[in-house]
């Protein structure tokens, strides 16, 4: 029977292969030039038996494998598997993550308009979408969600938290909330379609326009100009010339190339180059320019950039830069420049497949090159280093720089978070101490006493049986497991030497946190204003940010923004 069943699928892969074959024929699959090409033919072969393999493997696996296997999982994992040799950027996609990845790059989904996260197995709400039903209905941040349509959610994952509470426009939702407080609240919701700006800040300091893009959607460049006409007008009713604007990018993934490249027709004259893009194959190759009519080609713009800036928001900074359109601040972006394109293939699937590479208008490649995971099969040529030190001239004739990513023109680095703070934001400590600050001051946001607040906020930790292991902690305890068997010391020389180092980490440990102990109460202040208005906390983050402060105080000195822009004016 099973001789049979492996003639019967060897058949039917030898007939997948002859539908192959024949479309291989039909559309020749692009050449590629190398220093030993194979011969088409050859090339083709190769891959049907390619194919043929896989499909044996495959079939072996399921049908005789010790333990049951789940045969749609199988093959996912072998795709998954097959693409992690490319790149990080290439995957398969099913029907879940394609309707995701739609979601995020239009910008928009069908929903309540909140943000949840777990901490300590419950669910707490961590934003709510102003104008959207969840705001309407008078949800909070740091509600925990009870249930859903009267099913308790304790057990379930985030993906079928999420799966609830999605749905087509129009139907209506339960959500059991639990308020400190106050009884259980049941609210009725009706699900609509949720838009989310990715301009997510945006204010006047000084004379000085400063927008926050989080990301790169359909909506980009409208949301962009909406905002920059809004602060326009308010320096204009306040009487003051708009300076200029700081446009931050920090920690923006990228998104659409299109959007990158509407988002850069906004500073640039029509027709001005943006990104080019190169492929393997011959069509794979475009240059993008700008259509749109520009919002502003003169107005100064600082672009704020950081390590976790990539792809949409390097291309848009380094034609900026290339142009001399824009001073570049912060530090060397991602290094994320290749090309995905989209496939819809069978079953509601899709393919995301790295297709090209980004090059900014001087020609600098804006990939970094990451090292591959090592192993026996040699899926892909060896890359070429990237040689950092490789000159490219803008516009105006300034040296920039290659390597992958962005090089700002002026180098500021992020401020760096403790690892105490770090702890206490992991572990969900700020969020929940503010959520239990706020319900007791529901109506007004209270004046914040630091000394106050840090001795009530001990208290809290001590309730919460918050623990804090330095490094330092975790590196004496392996040490002490590796010498315990360890015949070199005596037992209780050992134990004296152990308490003595033990003496000394706890020490420092202790200074750790007290020199931490400002930052966590600039934090919890940012954390509990947040809790009361996002736009708020939003304001008072900025207001110790050294990054926007350089940039609104070179705005303000036209001189020597304008020099920066000169081919003597590079400042590394």
């Amino acid at each position: 029977m099973l001789l049979m069943q492996r003639l019967a699928l060897r058949q039917g892969l030898q007939g997948m292969t002859i539908a192959l074959l024949c479309l291989i024929s039909l559309f020749p699959l692009p050449s590629v030039t190398l220093a030993a090409e194979h011969a088409p033919d050859q090339e083709y072969f190769e891959i049907l038996k390619s194919i043929d393999l896989l499909g044996e493997v495959y079939n072996e696996v399921s049908k005789n494998y010790v333990d049951p296997v789940n045969t749609s999982e199988l093959m996912y994992a072998g795709i998954d598997g097959m693409l992690r040799t490319l790149d990080p950027y290439s995957a398969f996609l099913d029907v879940d993550d394609s309707e995701e990845l739609d979601e995020q790059t239009n910008g928009q989904y069908v929903g309540i308009g909140i943000t949840i996260a777990t901490l300590n197995g419950k669910f707490f709400i961590t934003s709510v979408a102003t104008g959207h039903p969840a705001a309407k209905a008078g949800v909070k941040v740091g509600d925990h969600i009870i249930a859903i349509n009267n099913k308790e959610i304790t057990k379930l994952s985030s993906d079928e938290v999420k799966t609830l509470i999605k749905g087509a426009t129009g139907t209506s939702m339960t959500l059991k909330l639990e308020r400190q407080g106050v009884k259980p609240l049941m609210l009725t919701l009706v699900r609509e379609e949720v838009r989310v700006n990715t301009v997510s800040y945006s204010r006047l300091i000084d004379g000085v326009g400063y927008i926050e893009m989080k990301s790169f959607g359909a909506h980009s460049a409208d949301e962009l100009r909406e905002a920059l006409q809004v602060l326009q007008q308010q320096a204009r009713e306040r009487q003051l010339p708009l300076k200029g604007v700081v446009f931050d990018l920090r920690n923006n993934p990228g998104g659409l190339l299109n959007a990158a490249v509407d988002v850069a027709s906004l500073f640039l004259p029509k027709g001005s180059d943006v990104v080019s893009i190169r492929g393997r194959a011959a069509d794979v190759v475009k240059l993008y320019v700008t259509e749109r009519a520009p919002f502003d080609v003169a107005l100064p713009i600082v672009v704020l950039m950081n390590s976790q800036s990539a792809s949409a928001s390097e291309i848009v900074a380094g034609a900026l830069q290339d142009l001399d359109r824009a001073v570049i601040l912060g530090e060397r972006s991602f290094g994320k420049g290749l090309v995905q394109s989209v496939a819809k293939i069978s079953y509601d699937s899709s393919l995301k497949l790295t297709i090209a590479k980004y090059y900014t208008p001087s020609g600098r490649l804006i990939q970094k090159e990451v090292k591959r995971a090592s192993g026996k099969r040699k899926v892909l040529p060896a890359p070429q280093p990237a040689d950092a030190a490789q000159v490219f001239t803008t516009k105006n004739g300034r040296k920039v720089y290659g390597g992958g990513g962005i090089l700002p023109d002026i180098m500021v680095t992020d401020a760096t978070i403790s690892p105490y703070l770090d702890e206490l934001r992991k572990k969900g400590m700020l969020f929940l101490f503010a959520r239990d600050y706020c319900a007791a001051s529901p109506k007004k946001v209270p004046s914040l006493e630091r000394e106050l607040l840090m001795a009530s906020f001990r208290d809290f930790l001590g309730k919460q049986s918050f623990t804090y292991t330095t490094d330092a902690e975790r590196q004496f305890k392996a040490l002490k497991e590796s010498m315990v068997s360890a015949p070199s010391l005596p037992a209780d020389e050992r134990v004296k030497s152990f308490n003595t180092v033990e003496k000394t980490i706890e020490l420092l440990k202790g200074q750790e946190i007290a020199t931490a102990s400002a930052e966590v109460a600039a934090a919890l202040d940012v954390e509990i204003l947040r809790h009361y208005d996002e736009q708020q906390a939003r304001q008072a983050e900025l207001d110790g940010d050294l990054a926007v402060k350089q940039a609104v105080a070179l705005l303000s000195d036209s001189a020597k923004y304008n020099s920066t822009l000169q081919p003597t004016g590079l400042v590394k």
